[in-house]
């Protein structure tokens, strides 16, 4: 089968599992997702599952990629903060929704290989940080939508502190990768609702940097 037409069965299935953004959908067919995974894992790339990256972090499974997203409601007018850059594949998809996107990875060579990624694809509304995702990015505060795509055992303060009036953010919580659930999280004038989405399976928010 072909890239192109594992790419349709895999936007296919996306829709069939409820995916119906069509921005969201036009984002992740325009975007090759061989790129961002290794050689050895290139069969796979369109197979709905996640891949490692390596450092212990993965490439999310398309549909958590495709619902996270959904969730997050961007349109091209916000500023998105993304914590967690891994491969740079969900940036390059918030990237072609919004406006501005500043995306913060704690390992150094996961960054650079995504900052060359978002290079090749010409996509320049990205900026970068090597740091600690658990404080977010306090000097581009504040945010309209916030994603984490790591898992904390609750909602980082720094993170919620950035989080603008009427904004929004998505991120697993939980610490027993078997008891982990998607929430979203709005900003209101008096504090913040709080909606639990769906049970999901994440790599661990770490605070600080690796040694």
């Amino acid at each position: 089968m072909s890239i192109e037409a594992q790419k349709i069965r895999l936007l296919m299935e996306l829709r069939r599992q409820g995916i119906t953004d069509t921005n969201v959908l036009a984002a992740l067919e325009r975007i090759p997702r061989e790129s961002f995974v290794a050689p050895t894992f290139l069969d796979q790339a369109y197979d709905n599952i996640a891949l490692p990256i390596g450092y212990n972090q993965t490439l999310s499974q398309p549909y958590i990629v495709a619902y996270m997203t959904e969730k997050l409601q961007v349109n091209d007018r916000m500023k998105v903060l993304e914590i967690g850059t891994g491969s740079g594949y969900q940036a390059l998809v918030l990237a072609k929704l919004c406006r501005r996107l500043y995306t913060v990875e704690r390992f150094k060579p996961l960054l650079e290989q995504a900052e060359k990624r978002f290079h090749d694809f010409r996509q320049t509304n990205i900026t970068t940080h090597c740091g600690d995702g658990t404080l977010g990015w306090p000097k581009q505060a504040p945010f309209d939508r916030i994603m984490v795509t790591a898992a904390a055992a609750d909602v980082p303060p720094a993170l919620a502190d950035q989080l603008s009036v009427g904004g929004v953010m998505v991120l697993p919580i939980g610490e027993d990768t078997s008891a982990q659930w998607l929430i979203r999280v709005t900003r209101t004038e008096d504090g913040f609702d709080v909606e639990e989405l769906e049970k999901v399976r994440f790599v661990p928010l770490l605070p600080g940097l690796p040694e």
